[in-house]
């Protein structure tokens, strides 16, 4: 089984996760169905605040499958995972026919499937109580309780290499579970963003500066946090001390710092993907594209990139209508000198997955993928 850093199974983005647990989920239900057998637990690794258990309440609520939650580590003792014992005599009047049986805990689900019960940061568990759940990842139960047809298990779990509070599994229960670590995508997590509604400008930063998002404090989720208040101030220039103060509760200093600097430095600077889109005049085009790259501070190709990117990412949306100048737009980005060609080949193969989507700017997308004279440029390259 292969391990990197303290986690298990490929490393995927958030995008790609969901695909995966997507597909797995609907192949577990057609092996349960065909065979009479319970399919093997999911466990999803990674980081904190990088979203394992949001995106997998994701899954369960785009699938409207039930979702039941529990928490392994808040556990104190073994009658939290498989219920309290009390006694029950069926008939008095016989002497020694009492029983002790067990009452499952208010967690368990009893209705039957499409469902997933969620066993969050299960090796925040005691040890006693991790070896506890073995019997349920075997065999979808405890001996006083079962999990209803068609229920399935996903597991999360933080990386045990040394960094996190963490109770090592061993091979018997690494085996009886699918392992799959979560890994940030600053691109993945853009477009996940937008379509969340959250702010642009941090959107863009995250963008610029992807290397600052995996730290001690600053994950997606504070991230997630932080720009759900900056997104209530229209100005973030004009009130910056506000703004700092958040940064600096909700965020490694290092990372409040930097997007203190990108306020004051770089985000005037990157127009919205709208109006690069619609922009008709190529002089401008130009300028806005050399003011990006040559700053003060010397050359800046990550800000070019970021507006490049938020190009892909509003060709992609649903509810975006390309101007007539949208093509053009492209092409002369596509063709221009001024910027670094692999940095055009990146955005050209941005483009061509972006084709996928069912935008209304399929078509731009496709003729401009498909143009001759961009095209030749490129097989230059391979």
């Amino acid at each position: 089984m292969s391990k990197n850093d303290g986690c298990f199974g490929a490393s995927i983005d958030g995008k790609r996760l969901v695909d995966f647990l997507d597909s797995i989920l609907e192949s577990n239900l057609q092996f349960e169905a065909n065979t009479g057998r319970r399919p093997t637990p999911i466990c999803i690794w990674g980081t904190h605040g990088l979203g394992k258990t949001e995106i997998a309440m994701e899954v369960a609520r785009e699938k409207q499958w039930k979702v039941a939650y529990c928490a392994p580590a808040q556990f104190e003792e073994m009658g939290d995972l498989h219920g309290l014992p009390f006694k029950i005599d069926p008939d008095p009047t016989v002497v020694g026919d009492e029983r002790t049986v067990y009452l499952p805990p208010e967690w368990v689900p009893t209705d039957p499937g499409p469902g997933i019960l969620l066993l969050d940061d299960i090796n925040r568990a005691d040890d006693r109580i991790l070896r506890g759940t073995m019997q349920l990842l075997q065999n979808f139960e405890m001996f006083s309780w079962s999990l209803p047809p068609n229920w399935q298990i996903i597991a999360t779990a933080n990386p045990d290499s040394g960094d996190y509070s963490v109770t090592p599994m061993d091979e018997a229960m690494l085996t009886r579970m699918i392992h799959v670590t979560l890994k940030f995508d600053a691109k993945a997590w853009a477009e996940w963003a937008l379509g969340a509604g959250i702010d642009a400008r941090g959107v863009n930063f995250v963008l610029t500066y992807p290397e600052m998002v995996t730290m001690k404090r600053t994950t997606p989720r504070t991230l997630v946090q932080f720009f759900g208040q900056t997104k209530q101030i229209p100005d973030l220039k004009q009130h910056i001390h506000l703004v700092e103060i958040l940064a600096k509760g909700c965020l490694d200093q290092e990372v409040a710092d930097t997007f203190i600097t990108f306020i004051e430095d770089s985000l005037g600077q990157l127009p919205s993907p709208e109006s690069f889109l619609d922009e008709s005049n190529t002089q401008t085009l130009d300028s806005t594209i050399g003011n990006l790259m040559q700053t003060t501070k010397g050359l800046r190709l990550d800000l070019i990139n970021t507006l490049l990117y938020r190009v892909v990412l509003k060709l992609k949306s649903e509810n975006f209508e390309p101007t007539e100048n949208a093509e053009k737009v492209l092409a002369h980005v596509l063709l221009s000198n001024q910027i670094p060609v692999d940095l055009r080949y990146g955005f050209h193969l941005d483009l061509v997955k972006a084709k996928l989507s069912n935008s209304p700017s399929l078509k731009v997308i496709h003729n401009v993928v498909t143009n001759k004279e961009i095209l030749g440029q490129f097989m230059k390259m391979l």
